[in-house]
Protein backbone atom coordinates (compact mmCIF):
# COMPACT_ATOMS: atom_id res chain seq x y z
CA UNK A 1 0.00 0.00 0.00
CA UNK A 2 1.07 3.66 -0.73
CA UNK A 3 2.56 5.12 2.31
CA UNK A 4 1.02 8.62 2.28
CA UNK A 5 -1.90 9.89 1.02
CA UNK A 6 -2.81 10.37 -2.57
CA UNK A 7 -4.61 13.59 -3.40
CA UNK A 8 -6.57 11.90 -6.13
CA UNK A 9 -8.18 9.37 -3.93
CA UNK A 10 -9.56 11.78 -1.66
CA UNK A 11 -13.38 11.87 -1.82
CA UNK A 12 -16.76 12.95 0.46
CA UNK A 13 -16.82 9.29 1.94
CA UNK A 14 -15.18 6.03 2.13
CA UNK A 15 -15.32 3.39 -0.08
CA UNK A 16 -13.78 0.09 -0.50
CA UNK A 17 -12.03 -1.54 -3.18
CA UNK A 18 -11.27 -4.69 -4.13
CA UNK A 19 -8.41 -6.53 -6.54
CA UNK A 20 -9.90 -9.85 -7.37
CA UNK A 21 -7.76 -12.44 -9.10
CA UNK A 22 -7.64 -16.03 -10.22
CA UNK A 23 -5.65 -17.02 -6.68
CA UNK A 24 -6.96 -14.16 -4.54
CA UNK A 25 -8.77 -11.23 -3.47
CA UNK A 26 -7.28 -8.44 -1.71
CA UNK A 27 -9.81 -6.08 -0.22
CA UNK A 28 -9.21 -2.23 1.05
CA UNK A 29 -10.83 0.91 2.02
CA UNK A 30 -9.80 4.21 0.19
CA UNK A 31 -10.62 7.12 3.03
CA UNK A 32 -12.20 10.35 2.65
CA UNK A 33 -8.78 11.47 2.62
CA UNK A 34 -7.29 9.39 -0.19
CA UNK A 35 -5.31 6.62 2.24
CA UNK A 36 -5.51 3.26 0.82
CA UNK A 37 -5.63 0.72 3.61
CA UNK A 38 -5.25 -3.03 3.50
CA UNK A 39 -8.03 -5.12 4.72
CA UNK A 40 -7.96 -8.88 4.00
CA UNK A 41 -6.76 -11.05 1.78
CA UNK A 42 -9.12 -14.11 0.65
CA UNK A 43 -8.50 -17.50 -2.25
CA UNK A 44 -10.54 -16.19 -4.82
CA UNK A 45 -13.93 -18.52 -5.23
CA UNK A 46 -13.34 -18.83 -9.04
CA UNK A 47 -15.51 -21.55 -9.36
CA UNK A 48 -18.47 -20.93 -7.56
CA UNK A 49 -20.90 -17.80 -8.15
CA UNK A 50 -22.50 -18.02 -4.86
CA UNK A 51 -19.31 -18.14 -3.00
CA UNK A 52 -17.87 -15.40 -4.34
CA UNK A 53 -20.49 -13.36 -3.74
CA UNK A 54 -20.19 -14.46 0.08
CA UNK A 55 -16.94 -14.00 0.07
CA UNK A 56 -17.20 -10.61 -0.91
CA UNK A 57 -20.42 -10.18 1.40
CA UNK A 58 -18.71 -11.29 4.59
CA UNK A 59 -15.54 -9.02 3.87
CA UNK A 60 -17.70 -6.10 3.58
CA UNK A 61 -19.71 -7.22 6.98
CA UNK A 62 -16.25 -8.18 8.88
CA UNK A 63 -14.99 -4.38 7.89
CA UNK A 64 -17.51 -1.65 7.23
CA UNK A 65 -18.59 0.05 9.95
CA UNK A 66 -20.95 2.81 9.51
CA UNK A 67 -21.58 2.66 6.02
CA UNK A 68 -23.74 0.35 4.99
CA UNK A 69 -24.52 2.06 1.30
CA UNK A 70 -20.71 2.69 0.75
CA UNK A 71 -19.64 1.93 -3.10
CA UNK A 72 -17.68 -1.20 -3.81
CA UNK A 73 -15.28 -1.06 -6.52
CA UNK A 74 -13.70 -4.29 -8.47
CA UNK A 75 -10.32 -4.77 -10.62
CA UNK A 76 -11.03 -7.57 -12.31
CA UNK A 77 -8.74 -9.86 -13.95
CA UNK A 78 -10.76 -10.30 -16.92
CA UNK A 79 -12.74 -8.29 -19.41
CA UNK A 80 -15.37 -5.77 -18.38
CA UNK A 81 -18.04 -4.59 -20.79
CA UNK A 82 -18.50 -0.85 -20.14
CA UNK A 83 -22.25 -0.91 -21.67
CA UNK A 84 -23.70 -3.55 -18.92
CA UNK A 85 -21.23 -4.50 -16.70
CA UNK A 86 -21.08 -8.03 -18.55
CA UNK A 87 -17.80 -9.96 -17.68
CA UNK A 88 -15.46 -12.50 -19.15
CA UNK A 89 -12.44 -13.92 -17.00
CA UNK A 90 -10.67 -17.62 -18.33
CA UNK A 91 -9.58 -17.40 -14.50
CA UNK A 92 -12.72 -16.75 -13.05
CA UNK A 93 -14.90 -18.34 -14.36
CA UNK A 94 -17.88 -18.09 -12.21
CA UNK A 95 -17.83 -14.34 -13.28
CA UNK A 96 -18.29 -14.94 -16.97
CA UNK A 97 -21.64 -13.85 -18.07
CA UNK A 98 -22.46 -12.17 -15.12
CA UNK A 99 -23.55 -8.65 -14.90
CA UNK A 100 -21.38 -7.96 -12.22
CA UNK A 101 -22.37 -4.17 -11.40
CA UNK A 102 -25.85 -4.78 -11.36
CA UNK A 103 -25.83 -8.75 -9.64
CA UNK A 104 -23.17 -7.68 -7.10
CA UNK A 105 -24.77 -3.94 -6.10
CA UNK A 106 -28.27 -5.72 -5.89
CA UNK A 107 -26.79 -8.72 -3.67
CA UNK A 108 -24.51 -6.76 -1.84
CA UNK A 109 -27.01 -3.67 -1.32
CA UNK A 110 -24.55 -1.10 -2.39
CA UNK A 111 -23.03 0.38 -5.25
CA UNK A 112 -20.38 -1.66 -7.39
CA UNK A 113 -18.12 -0.60 -10.12
CA UNK A 114 -15.71 -2.72 -12.26
CA UNK A 115 -13.30 -2.66 -14.53
CA UNK A 116 -9.93 -5.04 -16.01
CA UNK A 117 -7.37 -4.94 -13.88
CA UNK A 118 -4.75 -3.79 -16.75
CA UNK A 119 -7.05 -0.54 -17.01
CA UNK A 120 -7.47 -0.24 -13.38
CA UNK A 121 -3.56 0.01 -13.40
CA UNK A 122 -3.54 2.28 -16.12
CA UNK A 123 -5.98 5.14 -14.63
CA UNK A 124 -4.04 5.20 -11.37
CA UNK A 125 -0.66 5.10 -13.22
CA UNK A 126 -1.98 8.59 -14.73
CA UNK A 127 -3.39 10.37 -12.19
CA UNK A 128 -1.46 9.79 -9.69
CA UNK A 129 1.92 8.04 -10.91
CA UNK A 130 4.03 7.53 -13.95
CA UNK A 131 2.06 8.97 -16.47
CA UNK A 132 0.54 11.77 -14.06
CA UNK A 133 0.96 15.01 -16.38
CA UNK A 134 0.71 13.36 -19.54
CA UNK A 135 -2.16 13.70 -21.80
CA UNK A 136 -2.32 10.45 -23.37
CA UNK A 137 -0.84 7.65 -21.25
CA UNK A 138 -0.92 3.72 -22.09
CA UNK A 139 -0.18 1.19 -19.85
CA UNK A 140 1.87 -1.66 -20.84
CA UNK A 141 1.61 -4.99 -18.63
CA UNK A 142 4.52 -7.19 -18.97
CA UNK A 143 3.67 -10.02 -16.10
CA UNK A 144 3.42 -14.02 -17.18
CA UNK A 145 1.60 -12.52 -20.11
CA UNK A 146 0.92 -9.40 -21.33
CA UNK A 147 -1.89 -6.68 -21.58
CA UNK A 148 -2.23 -3.03 -21.47
CA UNK A 149 -4.92 0.10 -20.94
CA UNK A 150 -5.54 2.93 -22.22
CA UNK A 151 -6.49 7.05 -20.83
CA UNK A 152 -7.02 10.06 -22.54
CA UNK A 153 -7.22 13.09 -20.52
CA UNK A 154 -7.70 11.59 -17.04
CA UNK A 155 -10.63 9.12 -18.39
CA UNK A 156 -9.87 5.18 -18.92
CA UNK A 157 -10.64 4.58 -22.22
CA UNK A 158 -13.10 1.72 -22.68
CA UNK A 159 -13.83 0.21 -25.85
CA UNK A 160 -16.70 -2.55 -27.16
CA UNK A 161 -16.90 -5.24 -24.82
CA UNK A 162 -14.49 -3.65 -22.41
CA UNK A 163 -11.71 -4.63 -25.18
CA UNK A 164 -9.23 -1.41 -25.07
CA UNK A 165 -5.45 -1.74 -25.19
CA UNK A 166 -5.10 -5.17 -25.41
CA UNK A 167 -1.62 -5.41 -27.51
CA UNK A 168 -0.56 -8.44 -26.33
CA UNK A 169 -3.30 -10.64 -28.52
CA UNK A 170 -3.49 -10.32 -32.36
CA UNK A 171 -0.79 -12.24 -34.87
CA UNK A 172 1.26 -8.98 -34.75
CA UNK A 173 5.19 -10.36 -33.99
CA UNK A 174 7.50 -10.51 -36.50
CA UNK A 175 8.86 -14.05 -37.25
CA UNK A 176 12.63 -12.48 -38.43
CA UNK A 177 15.12 -10.48 -36.69
CA UNK A 178 18.78 -9.29 -36.64
CA UNK A 179 19.60 -7.83 -32.74
CA UNK A 180 22.98 -6.65 -32.24
CA UNK A 181 25.88 -9.38 -32.65
CA UNK A 182 23.78 -11.47 -34.63
CA UNK A 183 25.56 -12.38 -38.34
CA UNK A 184 22.38 -13.66 -40.21
CA UNK A 185 18.80 -12.61 -39.50
CA UNK A 186 17.15 -14.99 -36.65
CA UNK A 187 13.38 -16.82 -37.63
CA UNK A 188 10.97 -17.43 -34.60
CA UNK A 189 7.92 -19.06 -35.04
CA UNK A 190 4.66 -17.82 -34.76
CA UNK A 191 3.94 -19.37 -30.94
CA UNK A 192 0.68 -20.68 -30.51
CA UNK A 193 -1.61 -18.47 -28.13
CA UNK A 194 -4.25 -19.47 -25.57
CA UNK A 195 -6.48 -16.96 -27.46
CA UNK A 196 -6.66 -19.06 -30.25
CA UNK A 197 -4.47 -17.23 -32.59
CA UNK A 198 -0.88 -17.37 -33.36
CA UNK A 199 2.09 -14.95 -33.35
CA UNK A 200 0.27 -12.67 -30.19
CA UNK A 201 2.72 -10.92 -27.91
CA UNK A 202 1.57 -12.39 -25.33
CA UNK A 203 3.51 -15.56 -26.39
CA UNK A 204 6.78 -14.00 -26.27
CA UNK A 205 6.55 -10.33 -24.34
CA UNK A 206 5.54 -11.78 -20.94
CA UNK A 207 8.19 -13.60 -18.42
CA UNK A 208 6.62 -16.63 -20.03
CA UNK A 209 7.30 -15.39 -23.42
CA UNK A 210 10.86 -15.27 -22.50
CA UNK A 211 11.36 -18.11 -21.22
CA UNK A 212 9.94 -19.86 -24.37
CA UNK A 213 12.26 -17.57 -26.73
CA UNK A 214 15.08 -18.74 -24.39
CA UNK A 215 15.02 -22.22 -24.67
CA UNK A 216 14.16 -22.17 -28.50
CA UNK A 217 16.50 -19.55 -29.99
CA UNK A 218 19.74 -21.28 -27.80
CA UNK A 219 18.74 -24.98 -28.10
CA UNK A 220 18.34 -24.36 -31.86
CA UNK A 221 21.93 -23.09 -31.88
CA UNK A 222 23.56 -25.38 -30.20
CA UNK A 223 23.91 -29.09 -30.93
CA UNK A 224 26.43 -30.13 -27.62
CA UNK A 225 24.04 -29.72 -25.11
CA UNK A 226 20.17 -28.67 -24.71
CA UNK A 227 19.85 -25.07 -23.08
CA UNK A 228 18.56 -25.39 -19.52
CA UNK A 229 15.12 -24.10 -19.24
CA UNK A 230 15.98 -20.45 -16.81
CA UNK A 231 12.96 -19.00 -15.27
CA UNK A 232 12.64 -15.73 -16.22
CA UNK A 233 14.39 -13.84 -13.46
CA UNK A 234 17.41 -16.08 -14.06
CA UNK A 235 17.80 -15.31 -17.62
CA UNK A 236 17.23 -11.65 -16.97
CA UNK A 237 20.53 -12.15 -14.29
CA UNK A 238 22.51 -13.70 -17.09
CA UNK A 239 21.69 -10.93 -19.44
CA UNK A 240 23.17 -8.01 -16.98
CA UNK A 241 26.64 -10.50 -16.93
CA UNK A 242 26.63 -10.78 -20.46
CA UNK A 243 25.83 -14.36 -20.40
CA UNK A 244 25.90 -15.29 -24.58
CA UNK A 245 22.62 -16.91 -24.61
CA UNK A 246 20.74 -14.93 -22.63
CA UNK A 247 22.24 -11.49 -24.47
CA UNK A 248 20.53 -13.25 -27.65
CA UNK A 249 17.73 -13.66 -26.14
CA UNK A 250 17.02 -10.64 -24.71
CA UNK A 251 18.10 -9.07 -28.06
CA UNK A 252 15.53 -10.79 -29.46
CA UNK A 253 12.96 -9.96 -27.27
CA UNK A 254 13.52 -6.35 -27.51
CA UNK A 255 13.18 -6.37 -31.16
CA UNK A 256 9.71 -8.45 -31.35
CA UNK A 257 8.21 -6.43 -28.32
CA UNK A 258 9.20 -2.65 -29.39
CA UNK A 259 7.78 -3.28 -32.92
CA UNK A 260 3.86 -3.59 -31.43
CA UNK A 261 5.13 -1.27 -28.84
CA UNK A 262 6.35 1.19 -31.27
CA UNK A 263 2.76 0.66 -33.13
CA UNK A 264 0.64 1.38 -29.80
CA UNK A 265 2.63 4.57 -29.52
CA UNK A 266 2.14 5.88 -32.96
CA UNK A 267 -2.07 4.97 -32.96
CA UNK A 268 -2.40 6.08 -29.62
CA UNK A 269 -0.46 9.51 -29.32
CA UNK A 270 0.89 8.10 -25.97
CA UNK A 271 3.11 10.41 -24.68
CA UNK A 272 4.03 8.05 -22.16
CA UNK A 273 3.88 4.14 -21.54
CA UNK A 274 3.75 3.11 -18.02
CA UNK A 275 4.71 -0.50 -17.68
CA UNK A 276 3.60 -2.62 -15.25
CA UNK A 277 3.81 -6.36 -13.90
CA UNK A 278 6.96 -8.87 -13.11
CA UNK A 279 9.39 -7.17 -15.95
CA UNK A 280 8.94 -3.95 -14.35
CA UNK A 281 11.29 -4.62 -11.75
CA UNK A 282 13.83 -4.85 -13.98
CA UNK A 283 15.11 -1.11 -14.74
CA UNK A 284 17.92 -2.06 -17.04
CA UNK A 285 15.42 -3.70 -19.11
CA UNK A 286 12.45 -1.51 -19.30
CA UNK A 287 15.37 1.11 -19.90
CA UNK A 288 16.43 -0.63 -23.18
CA UNK A 289 12.78 -1.43 -23.98
CA UNK A 290 12.69 2.47 -23.95
CA UNK A 291 15.26 3.22 -26.63
CA UNK A 292 14.24 0.57 -28.31
CA UNK A 293 10.59 2.06 -28.88
CA UNK A 294 11.98 5.53 -29.14
CA UNK A 295 14.03 4.63 -31.67
CA UNK A 296 10.97 3.12 -33.91
CA UNK A 297 7.85 6.17 -33.43
CA UNK A 298 7.14 8.88 -35.39
CA UNK A 299 7.83 11.43 -32.89
CA UNK A 300 11.16 10.89 -31.40
CA UNK A 301 12.13 12.65 -28.33
CA UNK A 302 14.68 12.61 -26.06
CA UNK A 303 13.21 12.08 -22.91
CA UNK A 304 12.34 8.87 -21.59
CA UNK A 305 8.82 7.09 -23.37
CA UNK A 306 8.83 3.81 -21.70
CA UNK A 307 8.91 3.93 -17.54
CA UNK A 308 8.76 1.67 -14.90
CA UNK A 309 5.42 2.47 -13.65
CA UNK A 310 5.01 3.22 -10.10
CA UNK A 311 2.01 1.33 -8.46
CA UNK A 312 3.19 -2.21 -9.06
CA UNK A 313 1.51 -4.06 -6.45
CA UNK A 314 -1.61 -1.71 -6.06
CA UNK A 315 -2.53 -0.37 -9.16
CA UNK A 316 -5.01 -2.53 -9.34
CA UNK A 317 -6.98 -1.21 -6.14
CA UNK A 318 -6.13 2.10 -6.61
CA UNK A 319 -7.28 2.83 -10.01
CA UNK A 320 -10.68 0.90 -8.96
CA UNK A 321 -10.99 3.21 -6.36
CA UNK A 322 -10.35 6.38 -9.14
CA UNK A 323 -12.76 4.82 -10.99
CA UNK A 324 -15.44 4.95 -8.32
CA UNK A 325 -14.29 8.13 -7.34
CA UNK A 326 -14.63 9.96 -11.07
CA UNK A 327 -18.09 8.04 -11.82
CA UNK A 328 -20.06 9.61 -8.33
CA UNK A 329 -18.38 12.53 -8.83
CA UNK A 330 -20.09 13.08 -12.60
Amino acid sequence: MPDHALPALAGARTLYTADIGGSFIRFAACTHAGELVALAKQPTPAHDWTQFVDTLSAMLAAHVDGAADAALALSIAGLVDPADSTAFSANIPCITGRKLASELGARLGRPVFAANDADCLALAETVAGAGAGHRVVFSAVLGTGVGGGLVANGQLIQGAGGVTGEWGHGPIVNTQCQPEGEPEPLYVPRFACGCGQRGCVDTIGGARGIERLHVFLNAASTTDSPTPALDSHAILDAWTHADRAAVRTIGVWLELVADPLAAVVNVTGASRVTVGGGLAGSPALIGRLDQAVRSRVLHRRDEPLVVPGRFSADGGLIGAALLARQASNR
